[in-house]
C-alpha cells in the first residue's frame, strides 16, 4: 500500500470523499489516505492528525515524499484537537474501535461545525457509532461492508440531516446497519452468522457459570440481540 494504491478498506473510505473537500484524516498513520485523496483530486487540501510520535513522523515523511507539503498539514494532537472549527468539511476516522471513534467525535463535537460529511470505519463496534450519530443529529447516508485479508470491515457515511430517516426497525438496524441489511450481501451474511455463533457460545458459557445478577443481565442482553438479528435476517 502507498499513496497511489490503497488497501481495499481505505480505498472504500476514499471513495466517499466528496470532490473538492477539505479533508481531516484523524489517526492518519502513514497519511496514505490524505495523500491519495489529494493526488486523485478528491481533496483540495488536507490535515493529517496523529497523537503518537512514530506515526506522526511516518506521516510527515510520506507527505514530503509525495511532494504534497503545500497541500497537507501534518499535526500532532488527540482526535479533533488538530483542527479548528470550520477548517475541514470532511472528516475521516478509520481503523479504530467504535468506542474510540465515538469518544473522538464527542470530545471534539464543537469542531464539527461546518463539517458536511463524516466517513467512519470502525474495526469493531459499528453499533456504537450508529447510536452516536443518531443521538447527535447525523444522518447515515451510506454504508459499505467488505472483506479483506480475512477481516470484515464496515464503512459508515453520515451528513447533518434527519438522523432517524434511514431506520425502519431501529433496534435491529442500529446493530446491522439499515443500508447493509437492505443490501444483504454475502459478506454481510457471513459476518452475522459468525457473530450469532459467537454470541450463542457466550450465552452457553454464562448459563454454565451460575446465577450472578451481572451474568443474568449479560445473558438477557445477548439473547435479545440474537433474537433481533435472527428475525431481521430471516
Amino acid at each position: 500500500m502507498n499513496e497511489f494504491h490503497l488497501s481495499k478498506r481505505l480505498a472504500t473510505v476514499a471513495s466517499f470523499i466528496p470532490k473538492g473537500a477539505v479533508l481531516a484524516d484523524i489517526g492518519s498513520d502513514h497519511a496514505y489516505l490524505p495523500c491519495y485523496a489529494c493526488l486523485h483530486g478528491y481533496a483540495t487540501k488536507a490535515i493529517a492528525g496523529e497523537v503518537a510520535d512514530g506515526p506522526l513522523r511516518s506521516a510527515q515523511q510520506q507527505v514530503e515524499k509525495s511532494g504534497l507539503s503545500h497541500l497537507i498539514s501534518v499535526r500532532k494532537g488527540d482526535g479533533l484537537a488538530v483542527i479548528a472549527p470550520g477548517e475541514a468539511d470532511c472528516i475521516t476516522i478509520a481503523g479504530m474501535g467504535g468506542a474510540l471513534i465515538t469518544r473522538i467525535l464527542g470530545d471534539g463535537e464543537e469542531k464539527l461545525a461546518g463539517v458536511k460529511r463524516l466517513i467512519l470505519q470502525p474495526n469493531i463496534g459499528a453499533e456504537l457509532v450508529r447510536r452516536w450519530l443518531l443521538d447527535h443529529g447525523w444522518e447515515l447516508v451510506a454504508e459499505r461492508i467488505l472483506k479483506e485479508d480475512g477481516q470484515i470491515y464496515e464503512v459508515l457515511v453520515a451528513e447533518c440531516g434527519d438522523a432517524r430517516r434511514p431506520y425502519r426497525n431501529l433496534e435491529a438496524e442500529l446493530i446491522l446497519g439499515p443500508f447493509l441489511l437492505q443490501e444483504n450481501s454475502e459478506v454481510f451474511r457471513e459476518k452475522w452468522q459468525r457473530e450469532l455463533q459467537h454470541w450463542k457460545r457466550i450465552i452457553a458459557d454464562l448459563a454454565e457459570k451460575g446465577e450472578s445478577e451481572s451474568a443474568r443481565e449479560k445473558k438477557r442482553e445477548l439473547e435479545k440481540k440474537v433474537q433481533l438479528v435472527e428475525e431481521a435476517l430471516a
